[in-house]
C-alpha cells in the first residue's frame, strides 16, 4: 500500500485501478485521483480538534472547500462516536475512535478508493465491529476498500475478492466467500 501511494519505491509491477496504471502517475498526484490511505499509526494531527481533524481531509476534497459543513455533518453522522466529541482534543480520545477518526479524515475527501493498514489493530473488540460496520456501508456507496487486515474473518466478511498471505506470500487468492466457507483457511487463518 505504501507503494501505491508512493511512500515506498516499487520494485516491479504495476497496480491499475479505473483503468489507469497508478503507479505511472506522480506519488503527489496519486491522492488527486481519489485515493485515500489510513496508516496503522493513525497519525492524528495533535493540538486539533476532532471537527479539526476532519477538517484536513474535507480540504483536501475536490469540492472541499465549499461544502465544508456538509461533509463535516456528513461524516459525524456515519460515526456517531466523533459526532459527540467533535469540540474534544482529539489526542484524549481511545486508540479505537483515533483510528476511527483516521478513517472519517480519509473519507471526508470523498474518494473513490481508500487503503486500510490494519484498522483492527490494537482496538477492542467492540469498536472493531463498528468499525467493519462501517466499511460495508463504505463498500455499499460503491468506495473500493484495500484492507490488509490481521482479523481473517472480519476481512473476508466484506471483501469480494481475497488474498491470504504468509510470510511475505500470497498462498491463498479466491473470492473472499470461498475462503470463508474453506474449512482449512477457517483452521489455519481464523481459529484463536
Amino acid at each position: 500500500m505504501k507503494s501505491i501511494m508512493g511512500l515506498l519505491k516499487r520494485t516491479a509491477g504495476q497496480v491499475r485501478f479505473n483503468g489507469i496504471d497508478i503507479l505511472a502517475t506522480p506519488a503527489h498526484q496519486r491522492f488527486h485521483q481519489g485515493l485515500a490511505f489510513v496508516f496503522e499509526e493513525r497519525r492524528i494531527v495533535a493540538g486539533l480538534t476532532v471537527m479539526e481533524n476532519i477538517e484536513l481531509g474535507v480540504i483536501a476534497s475536490p469540492d472541499g472547500r465549499k461544502r465544508t459543513r456538509e461533509i463535516v455533518e456528513e461524516i459525524a453522522e456515519t460515526f456517531p462516536r466523533l459526532k459527540e466529541r467533535l469540540k474534544q482534543d482529539a489526542t484524549t480520545m481511545s486508540g479505537g475512535e483515533q483510528q476511527m477518526l483516521a478513517i472519517a479524515r480519509a473519507m471526508a475527501a470523498k474518494p473513490t478508493m481508500i487503503m486500510l493498514d490494519e484498522p483492527s489493530e490494537g482496538i477492542m473488540p467492540k469498536l472493531v465491529d463498528e468499525m467493519f460496520e462501517y466499511f460495508m456501508l463504505l463498500k455499499n456507496k460503491g468506495v473500493t476498500i484495500l484492507l490488509v487486515e490481521q482479523s481473517v474473518e472480519h476481512a473476508l466478511a466484506i471483501s469480494d475478492r481475497a488474498y491470504i498471505m504468509d510470510q511475505g506470500q500470497i498462498v491463498h487468492e479466491a473470492a473472499a466467500l470461498d475462503l470463508l466457507d474453506d474449512a482449512e483457511i477457517q483452521e489455519r487463518y481464523c481459529s484463536v
